[in-house]
């Protein structure tokens, strides 16, 4: 006998449904809804992937990945038939008493217009899609939000414009500073990721697109719309990834496209992921901490950039949050910390529940430079020395020696160097790693490639700091203006390392690599690369580095350093 798979749920499905924004535009959604009369609240997404594109056909690499680690993912109540990438399954939401809607943002799939991603066009536009959402009869007048990466960017930015029938917010792995996460990390432009994105994730999806490959599995056209000639098609989008690298500060452009987080007043869950370094990481701890909302919780975990957002453990933690803001469920939620950490080990991780961040017991422990051993050392070397090093090459390596018992690091970290350069401007590449008894290094699952331990950046002329809103964890620099170096003079830089959590067991060791370029594991190329020539001309980024160390250099790492 074969057993019987749970029955798909049935829903009424509404393709193409119009929603008419403020300017008179016409926006086209998909919408998912019960079949039992009555009003039910509203989970929106809105985003430039296209709402008929199937992830196994636009994403199958990372799809069948997804399916290795999630077999389920199309099986047991769902037929999968409309999963989107980065959307959530309406056959897993619906029956619970929930409309889903996802909306092809202006100039993307169905909906004509010019293409601007993040502008604040589109953010007015997803504000005015929650509004008429809210007024259907089918809903019960409570919006909320839900989606990773690109779905999760959009979240912040509206949420600040206050719609009123906004009820709460999941932004999952998604940046919330555009200049800091998404283009420019320490003043560096992460060009590669967006010159990459650009053709492969955003062009494809353009409406009118003639040529994309994207094929609504109901109908067999195009996701794309009535197709536009080439020269319409390109006039009626911006050039995003070319945009951003023209603005090397951060200016006006990127605070158009970058919310105003004390803004947000509405409940939400943020969820971060360890190995989100570049992208998806900083950006959730942040938007926690800065958003103005009384009711806000913080969700940190490991694994690759999508499996977090479907496993049902997950389903399960945002179903009970939108269930109580959404539904007005008392099922104590509000009782939850506001704090769920993976405390991550070097195979897999533990969930660990907290009440703030970054944690109040938090020994703030430095591990100073020894550039004569090329060590880390609980103490300041009383002689001091230097090491230099091309920057384009493999730079130095500092190391603790093995740790005599398990020690665990969770919170954000930073490194204060004293550097020299024999050009006028210097990029500081700082990436902690971790080594076993055996000397192999660890490597983790990452968001969306393999990564270390975590990571940092710092362009040298950009080394200004704002006094107020830097802490003595957390250096915060404006990046708005460039202040060259004098080659051979010492300078002093606070680097912003970006947030870990790691247990070190007992015979490993961290190691510390300082470069001037990407670090990138031997035989696994880097994904989110910053070597745009235009950005590091060799003339200002190719000279000898040197760092100093000991006596009057006192070069360090601040760890955070959590008891037993």
């Amino acid at each position: 006998m074969t057993e019987e798979k749970p029955a798909v749920p049935a829903m009424i499905v509404e393709k193409d449904a119009a929603i008419t924004v403020g300017d008179g535009a016409v926006l086209r959604a998909n919408i998912y809804r019960p079949t039992a009369p009555g009003r039910h609240p509203v989970i929106m997404a809105l985003g430039i992937y296209g709402k008929d594109a199937h992830f196994a056909d636009a994403y199958k690499p990372l799809w069948d990945v997804l399916k290795k680690l999630y077999p389920d993912i199309d099986q047991n109540g769902t037929s999968g038939r409309y999963l989107r990438w980065e959307n959530v399954d309406p056959e897993r939401w619906v029956p619970h008493g929930y409309v889903v809607i996802t909306v092809d943002a202006r100039g993307s799939g169905k909906s004509p217009g010019y293409l601007d991603p993040l502008s604040p066009r589109e953010t007015q536009d997803f504000y005015d899609a929650v509004e008429w959402a809210a007024q259907q009869p089918w809903s019960n007048g409570k919006v909320g939000l839900l989606g990773i990466s690109y779905f999760a960017m959009k979240q912040w930015q509206v949420a600040a414009l206050r719609p009123p029938h906004l009820a709460a917010i999941v932004p999952w792995e998604g940046n919330c500073d555009t200049y800091r996460e998404w283009s420019h990390h320490g003043g560096i432009s992460a060009n590669s990721f967006l010159t990459a994105w650009w053709p492969r994730q955003v062009l494809p999806n353009q409406h009118g697109n003639a040529q994309t490959h994207h094929r609504d599995r109901d109908t067999g056209e195009r996701t794309t719309g009535a197709p536009l000639s080439p020269a319409l098609l390109a006039a009626n989008r911006a050039t995003h990834h070319e945009d951003a690298g023209a603005h090397p500060l951060d200016d006006a452009w990127f605070r158009q496209r970058t919310a105003d987080l004390a803004r947000i007043e509405v409940p939400l869950l943020s969820a971060g992921n360890w190995g989100g370094i570049g992208l998806h990481l900083r950006g959730n701890i942040e938007g926690y901490l800065r958003a103005g909302s009384r009711e806000k919780w913080l969700s940190m975990h490991i694994g690759t950039h999508f499996e977090s957002f479907y496993l049902p453990e997950y389903v399960a933690l945002q179903r009970r949050f939108l269930d109580h803001y959404l539904k007005g469920i008392d099922n104590g939620w509000e009782e939850e910390p506001p704090v769920r950490l993976a405390v991550r080990r070097p195979d897999g991780a533990t969930t660990r529940l907290e009440h703030e961040w970054p944690l109040a017991r938090t020994q703030w422990t430095k591990l100073y430079l020894d550039a004569e051993r090329r060590d880390l050392v609980s103490k300041l070397p009383a002689a001091p020395a230097s090491a230099s090093y091309e920057a384009l090459g493999d730079g130095v390596h500092f190391s603790t020696p093995p740790f005599t018992s398990e020690t665990e690091y969770t919170g954000p970290l930073m490194a204060r160097l004293w550097i020299k350069s024999s050009t006028v401007d210097m990029d500081i590449f700082a990436t902690l790693r971790l080594f076993d008894p055996a000397d192999q290094e660890v490597v983790f699952v990452g968001a969306s490639e393999p990564v270390p331990v975590t990571r940092g950046w710092l362009r040298a002329s950009h080394r200004r700091l704002d006094q107020e809103r830097s802490t003595h964890y957390r250096p915060w620099h404006p990046h708005t203006s460039v202040e060259k170096l004098t080659p051979g003079q010492i300078y002093d830089v606070d680097v912003e390392i970006w947030p870990t959590s790691i247990v070190v067991p007992e015979g490993y060791r961290l190691v510390l690599t300082v470069q001037g370029k990407d670090f990138e594991f031997p035989g696994i190329p880097g994904r989110m690369l910053h070597n745009d020539l235009q950005d590091r001309p060799a003339t200002e980024f190719g000279g000898v580095n040197t760092i100093f160390t000991g006596g009057d250099y006192a070069s360090y790492m601040l760890m955070p350093l959590i008891p037993q």
